[in-house]
């Protein structure tokens, strides 16, 4: 649904904010669930599933420690293309500029030169993200202790701009960078933390579509996400946004052009068990109303998770002839969880209410592979 009219935002969430229809709450327990930080994250520190709200402190703790631990062993450096006009050559001479305004007349010459400086993306990415989370924890201490290690960063020199996203991803961290790695994957969870909410506040913003393409993305990142770090432990591997090809015994020269590939959202193993489940997660309602009844599955998906199963089989691949299929929408209290058998492969349709509690999210994920929830054991 597209909505043109414009509400009043504010930018500190608060436990009964909602994006849409979902509650932010539960948007940081999805956002935690997707990020690369959860992998990160002690056995100690998953308790924070059962108060969602605590996640931004959390995340706030874990930046700062990140970032006082930098600030000890010195923040990492970077080189910066720079321009100057100076006395003496330095890097590469600009000769345009420098016949342009004739500056060998005057004993300069323009360069242009790479400068080692701390005045990083990386490095202001995290600064700004302090800024960020600082404005959304609950405790006081913590806020302060954020802004603090903001200004410690900005004396060492880290004073430009925030980085588009496009330049952190671009980043590249060394194998001795493991510290800085995490740092900035707090960071950009921190950034993430700090989404607007339909509740009363200061800020008037035009909302569009309210299922956006984010939260559908975050949908699918947070659901891997959450099976990879609860089930790797006991044996199961999961591939996330995996490519599957077609079992092809002929075709024409010109087909690969136009023949489309298949891409599974998540698919998990456990080769003990000889057990496979293909998840296909779909940000839209799991049932629309039909020719002759009020609801019914959506026919596409249907045929799209049988391709997945079927045009596995025969490439000697043993879980494959027995792998089962799941799609796997979001709901607001509403549930749904419905399987059939077809050509020997189970198809399950199920639900997550979004809606509902952290630990009741938890335990739907984990039900509909049918894999017992350990965490009150």
């Amino acid at each position: 649904m597209t909505v043109t009219a414009s509400v009043i935002i504010q930018e500190k969430p608060l436990e009964s904010g909602h994006v849409g229809r979902i509650p932010v709450r539960n948007l940081w327990l999805l956002m935690l669930y997707a990020s690369d930080l959860f992998r990160h994250i002690n056995r100690g520190k998953i308790a924070v599933e059962e108060n969602p709200e605590d996640i931004p402190d959390l995340v706030a703790e874990i930046l700062a420690r990140f970032v006082e631990r930098r600030l000890m062993r010195n923040l990492s450096f970077g080189y910066q293309s720079k321009r100057a006009v100076l006395s003496r050559v330095r890097g590469k001479i600009d000769q345009l500029k420098t016949e342009r305004y004739q500056l060998l007349a005057r004993g300069m010459v323009a360069c242009r030169f790479e400068d080692l400086t701390v005045n990083t993306p990386r490095n202001r990415f995290v600064r700004a993200a302090l800024n960020a989370i600082a404005k959304i924890v609950s405790r006081s201490d913590l806020a302060h202790r954020c802004r603090s290690l903001s200004g410690s960063l900005k004396r060492m020199g880290v004073t430009g701009e925030k980085p588009s996203r496009s330049e952190v991803s671009a980043d590249r961290f060394g194998r001795h960078e493991a510290n800085d790695q995490q740092m900035v994957a707090a960071a950009h969870l921190a950034f993430d933390l700090a989404l607007p909410t339909e509740a009363t506040g200061t800020r008037l913003l035009a909302i569009p579509d309210r299922e956006i393409t984010w939260v559908r993305r975050l949908y699918e990142k947070a659901v891997a996400g959450f099976f990879d770090v609860v089930l790797s432990p006991s044996g199961w591997r999961i591939d996330a946004g995996k490519t599957i090809g077609w079992l092809i015994d002929k075709k024409t020269s010109g087909i690969d052009k136009i023949l489309p590939s298949m891409r599974t959202d998540v698919v998990l193993d456990h080769h003990d068990t000889g057990r496979r489940i293909v998840i296909d997660t779909k940000f839209t309602s799991i049932v629309t109303r039909g020719w002759y009844r009020e609801e019914s599955l959506r026919s596409a998906y249907i045929y799209q998770i049988y391709a997945y199963l079927r045009s596995q089989e025969g490439k000697g691949d043993p879980l494959s002839a027995n792998a089962s299929g799941l799609l796997l929408h979001p709901s607001i209290h509403a549930m749904m969880d419905e399987s059939v058998v077809i050509q020997g492969h189970e198809i399950r349709f199920a639900t997550v209410d979004l809606g509902a509690t952290a630990h009741e999210i938890r335990k739907q994920l984990l039900k509909v592979v049918e894999f017992p929830d350990e965490s009150n054991d």
